[in-house]
């Protein structure tokens, strides 16, 4: 089993980035998915969820900004971000939900 996020970087506040996840390894589309951050000095926790017939959920705070996706064909999971906010900044995972695995990380940094 193997995740690899991509996409992150440093963007001004207000702006927008999209992050990936490559799956590899097992059946992707039989799986729920997932994408948490965790910054310094504070848990890590969930940003947004996918469930594998498409159910969604997000946390409080990012509803309606940020938006969780997958593409079962390209074994692709992403996350696109808008009206980003220094407090969104933190390293980005992706996560097989169950059984559980994780990706490396990838650091989003929002900042003037």
């Amino acid at each position: 089993v193997q995740l690899v996020e991509s996409g992150g970087g440093l963007v001004q506040p207000g702006g927008s980035l999209r992050l990936s996840c490559a799956a590899s390894g097992f059946p992707f589309s039989l799986y729920g998915m997932a994408w948490y951050r965790q910054s310094p000095g504070k848990q890590r926790e969930l940003v947004a969820g996918m469930t594998a017939i498409g159910r969604t959920n997000y946390a409080d705070s990012v509803k309606g900004r940020f938006t969780i996706s997958r593409d079962n064909a390209k074994n692709m999971m992403y996350l696109q971000m808008n009206s980003l906010k220094p407090d969104d900044t933190a390293v980005y995972y992706c996560k097989r939900v169950s059984p559980e695995h994780w990706g490396q990380g990838t650091q989003v940094t929002v900042s003037s």
